[in-house]
């Protein structure tokens, strides 16, 4: 069974190289305003006004924003992952 190779269409990314850059500072940006946000609500919360569920969620999307980035900057750099 041969594999003929001129038929073959050629892989094309989801995502440009050319937005690398672009996406790690936004990303990154983003991901450091929730953690700000995380640590400013963390800290002027008392223990009756907490809320675990809002918590939750602004430490989740800090912790995504931060992850995407960080795979884009690594991509950006010239680490594949």
């Amino acid at each position: 069974m041969a594999v003929d190779i001129s038929k073959m269409v050629p892989f094309s990314p989801p995502v440009s190289q050319a937005l690398f850059p672009h996406l790690t500072i936004v990303l990154l940006a983003i991901g450091l305003v929730f953690t700000a946000w995380f640590f400013v609500h963390a800290v002027t919360s008392t223990m009756k006004t907490r809320n675990l569920f809002k918590e939750l969620f602004i430490g989740t999307l800090a912790s995504s924003f931060l992850g995407f980035g960080t795979v884009f900057l690594m991509l950006w750099v010239g680490i594949y992952v």
